[in-house]
């Protein structure tokens, strides 16, 4: 089988003469909008409904509504404009929502910034994308990189949320009195605001905006390592959420809360914790990051439906002592991606909880997914599921993305759909890559090696790229190679992943020493580790005589993980 169009005709009748040929049986449910159209419009429908829950404070989808716009205004008359990127350089905190949603009423283009970026990696992404502006918090692992990144880059100018805002009155209180090595101070100069100092009441002039705009620069990488801009339009954004909405059977008269413990800034909880709930109305129990302690608390406190996570998430919650006397029993459905959910670790959560947890697959370039298992009736452990509404997938041959693979045979997934990427930012030349032409369409190419099965579901048996899944986060070895070749201890590196029971994998350096050097491995690993992001920490440096090399001299990657693994 060569490819399959929305396989999930079990699931869901297919409109009238459609069928397996026809590209987009489900394009007539989704409705491509600007994605703050899609906030508005359910803030007007609900207004004083609960969008976020926030350390036992609640915030109203008017309320968080008026604030965005209140952002976007006080972004208009500073001379932001359509087109200019602003930065978010956050974690869960509901300021987040109004700087995501506010920045694009202004016609801005959204850039997410991962909270574990060092100087260096901040800077690089700033630059390259061109951001203007960086919406960060008051707190000391943050602040102080933004204001490196200010003094190193063209960033023009810091907006600094302060937490003690966002939290209730007592909390924010006893943050002020009591906790104050938990504020980073803030500098005294121009270029650094406060954000309620940028909310401004004016009515700004609204810019012309079409759903084909971009909306969000989200970096990822390819198979060389180096990160690149997936340049995310309102219609993919939206159309994604909508996607993922379809597929969800439960009651639409029940309430909808999802526990939001994934971090926001990454494409999996911006489209199925966000952007997904303000589609069905729901509302977001937001935890600022992942504390099994409190992702378990928060389970009891707020009886959320549904629980979305990465596979190292729910293991973490089964390795913690408060695990057995949770009651799951609010729980719908808990769902697994950003990694492969281990059989195992499935078996045994569900059986302990008595909750559904399913596996599903995305990409930055998709804006979050492309497929998923079933949230009830029959699924298949071990799979990634079947396609989501509207999208179409295939396998290309793995020597020669040209043409189709093999009849039985595995081969690179691609894609179709509404919500794949316009392409990667000041990356023209990545297009050829990026995408193959079939039938004269073009189909975003996932680098995974998969077969699909009779009934349409979907299995990832090789990876052609190098990155490392750790957790959820992908890591990229040629920036961490980077990171150890400065050392002069240090000739040759290559960093590869290995298998790991908690993260599923971790980077791990073999390495050769300069003339006259003699490190041994554990120093050189407290050297690197310092210098580089928790995610992209490796378990051990092993010094090694000599490292695999090809028939022309380069460093063997293929050979060495052969080896190794």
């Amino acid at each position: 089988m060569h490819g399959i169009d929305m396989a999930v005709s079990k699931r869901f009748p297919l409109p009238p003469g459609a069928g397996y040929g026809h590209p987009n049986p489900w394009a007539s449910a989704i409705r491509p909008m600007l994605l703050h159209d899609l906030f508005a419009g359910q803030a007007n429908k609900t207004p004083d409904a609960p969008l976020v829950e926030f350390m036992g404070r609640t915030f109203s989808y008017g309320g968080l509504h008026a604030e965005a716009r209140r952002f976007a205004a006080g972004l208009a008359a500073r001379g932001i404009a359509r087109g200019d990127r602003v930065g978010l350089f956050l974690p869960n905190v509901p300021s987040y929502v109004t700087a995501y949603y506010g920045a694009m009423m202004a016609g801005a283009v959204v850039v997410n910034f991962s909270p574990l970026y060092s100087v260096e990696e901040l800077s690089a992404q700033v630059v390259d994308s061109g951001t203007r502006l960086l919406v960060t918090l008051d707190a000391p692992a943050l602040l102080p990189t933004a204001t490196q990144v200010l003094d190193a880059s063209p960033l023009e100018q810091l907006v600094v949320v302060r937490l003690a805002d966002e939290l209730p009155r007592l909390k924010s209180l006893g943050l002020r009195l009591l906790k104050r090595s938990q504020i980073a101070k803030l500098p005294t100069r121009d270029d650094v605001g406060l954000w309620r100092d940028w909310l401004s009441d004016a009515d700004a002039e609204r810019p012309d905006l079409a759903p084909s705009d971009l909306a969000l620069l989200q970096y990822t990488g390819g198979t060389t390592g180096t990160p690149k801009g997936a340049m995310l339009t309102h219609a993919n954004l939206s159309s994604n959420a909508q996607q993922i909405d379809l597929i969800d059977p439960f009651d639409r008269a029940e309430k909808d809360v999802i526990l939001g413990a994934l971090p926001l800034f990454h494409v999996f909880a911006n489209t199925c914790v966000l952007n997904r709930t303000v589609v069905r109305g729901g509302a977001i129990v937001m935890l600022p990051r992942f504390e099994a302690k409190q992702v378990l608390a928060a389970i009891g406190r707020m009886k959320p439906n549904g629980l979305p996570g990465v596979p190292t998430m729910f293991q973490a919650l089964m390795d913690h002592p408060d695990f057995a006397t949770t009651d799951w029993k609010s729980l719908r459905i808990c769902i697994s991606g950003g990694a492969p959910l281990p059989g195992p670790l499935c078996e045994k959560f569900e059986k302990a909880t008595g909750v559904r947890l399913v596996e599903g697959y995305g990409l930055t370039e998709s804006s979050g997914v492309v497929s998923a298992n079933p949230y009830i009736g029959p699924r298949k452990v071990g799979t990634i599921g079947q396609p989501i509404p509207a999208t179409q997938v295939l396998l290309l041959d793995k020597e020669d993305p040209t043409a189709l693979a093999p009849d039985g045979e595995p081969g690179e997934l691609a894609i179709r759909g509404p919500q794949v990427m316009r392409g990667y930012w000041n990356r023209p030349e990545s297009q050829g890559t990026a995408f193959a032409e079939i039938n004269a369409e073009a189909w975003l190419r996932t680098g995974d090696v998969a077969t699909i099965d009779e009934d349409g579901f979907v299995t990832i048996v090789d990876r052609l790229k190098d990155m490392i899944a750790v957790g959820g986060f992908k890591v990229f070895p040629s920036q961490v190679e980077e990171v150890l070749l400065e050392n002069p201890a240090i000739k040759e590196v290559l960093v590869i992943g290995v298998p790991d029971a908690y993260k599923g994998e971790v980077p791990r350096a073999y390495v050769t020493l300069a003339d006259g050097a003699g490190e041994d491995g554990e120093a050189l690993k407290a050297w690197l580790n310092a210098r580089v992001g928790k995610h992209e920490r490796v378990d051990s440096v092993v010094v090694r005589p000599a490292l695999p090399k090809t028939m022309i001299g380069k460093l063997d990657r293929k050979a060495l993980r052969a080896e190794v693994l």
